[in-house]
């Protein structure tokens, strides 16, 4: 039966992490289905989900361990079903691009939480904008709507709640 292992580290970055993580991997019989890389500030932070059979799994936290002790990162792993898929949730992609300024992820995330929708991956940069050098904010994240809200009438309050906060945004269904 095959298992699954969320895999969390962290740590300076540095050429060679990936190489060293998906070789760990490999040497234990493991498969990655799925990843998040990412360099934020000058850290490298990676999630990734590991499938195998349980002994593979078990077999892993060795390999794991002097991935770890190579690169000087801190990992942490944690067993986990797989998530059933949901006929009640509809994917739809969110981007948004405004000034910068603090709160932003967090008056987003309550407007969709209030409305019972699930942010299921969200990606948020900041920059300095073309010409004037403006701090500049974007986010794009994919959620699940469930089927019951009635979509047009979501994305209007969606857009009105933007529109107040002057973020300029886009609400469309996910490309599957």
């Amino acid at each position: 039966m095959t298992q699954h292992l969320v895999i969390n580290a962290i740590g300076k970055d540095q050429p060679g992490i990936v190489n060293t993580l998906s070789r760990a991997i490999l040497d234990a019989q493991c498969n990655i289905t799925d990843s998040r890389m990412a360099v934020l500030g000058g850290e490298f932070a990676i999630i990734l989900l590991v499938s195998a059979s349980d002994k593979a799994i078990t077999g892993l936290a060795s390999h794991l361990d002097e991935a770890a002790e190579k690169l000087a990162l801190t990992i942490t792993s944690k067993r986990m079903n797989t998530r059933e898929t949901s006929d009640t949730l509809v994917p739809y992609t969110i981007e948004g691009i405004a000034l910068d300024h603090p709160g932003i992820v967090y008056q987003l995330a309550s407007f969709l939480s209030n409305k019972q929708i699930n942010i299921e991956n969200l990606t948020t940069e900041s920059y300095a904008a073309t010409h004037t050098g403006s701090p500049m904010f974007a986010v794009t994240m994919t959620v699940g709507i469930p089927v019951t809200q009635k979509f047009n009438t979501l994305r209007d309050e969606f857009t009105g709640f933007c529109n107040e906060l002057n973020i300029d945004t886009t609400f469309k269904p996910a490309k599957g």
